[in-house]
């Protein structure tokens, strides 16, 4: 059974993963996160694109340990920012992956910014890089508004502030399921499955 490395620490990502998969059928495969392998260098996130840290990410795990690696970067682009924080939505407020930090200065930023005005998008680019070298990088897109105020204690980063198109409910609101189905992260790895069926043969 193929292990495929997760480039993640968050372990919520490796499950979103599994999800899919299982979805979609795809059986045989172990996934592993990086706390389960020895520590190596990872190359900063400096790339101008989501796909580019996606990538720069999955390549370093892969030649680290040889195993295939996926990897995701994703963030949040709002209309209003001019699509800030996007590559910097991790460190927004300055500090890495201080979600209450990120959200709060967001809602601050966007205080005086009227209902119609608010719209934005989750963006994830996923990056795939198999032992033999070939390389898939693949994006995925959910559209919805930025809320006045947080609201539901699922999800993560900015969950709690993204309300999607056609829906009421914050996407901290929506079961693992939901969120799976419309995710930008779902709909990224949905476009990895065909691929990794075929890894797995």
């Amino acid at each position: 059974m193929p292990d495929l490395l997760v480039a993640s620490r968050n372990a919520k990502k490796l499950r979103e993963l599994e999800r899919v998969l299982g979805v979609a059928g795809v059986e045989g495969i172990t996934l592993v996160g990086l706390d389960t392998v020895p520590p190596f260098p990872e190359a900063p996130e400096t790339g101008a694109t989501f796909e580019e840290n996606a990538l720069a990410k999955a390549r370093d795990g892969a030649a680290a340990t040889g195993m295939a690696c996926v990897a995701d970067d994703s963030g949040v682009e709002i209309d209003a920012l001019r699509g800030m924080p996007g590559v910097l939505s991790a460190r927004w407020s300055g500090t890495h992956g201080n979600d209450a930090a990120n959200t709060a200065l967001v809602l601050a930023q966007l205080a005086d910014v009227p209902g119609d005005r608010r719209g934005g998008g989750f963006v994830s680019a996923c990056a795939l890089v198999l032992p033999d070298g070939r390389e898939f990088v693949v994006r995925g897109e959910w559209r919805g508004t930025i809320a006045r105020e947080p609201k539901g204690d699922g999800g993560f980063g900015y969950d709690p502030i993204f309300v999607p198109d056609g829906d009421t409910r914050s996407a901290a609101e929506l079961t693992p399921e939901e969120k799976d189905a419309a995710s930008h992260r779902g709909r990224a790895l949905r476009q990895l499955v065909p691929s990794l069926r075929d890894w797995v043969g």
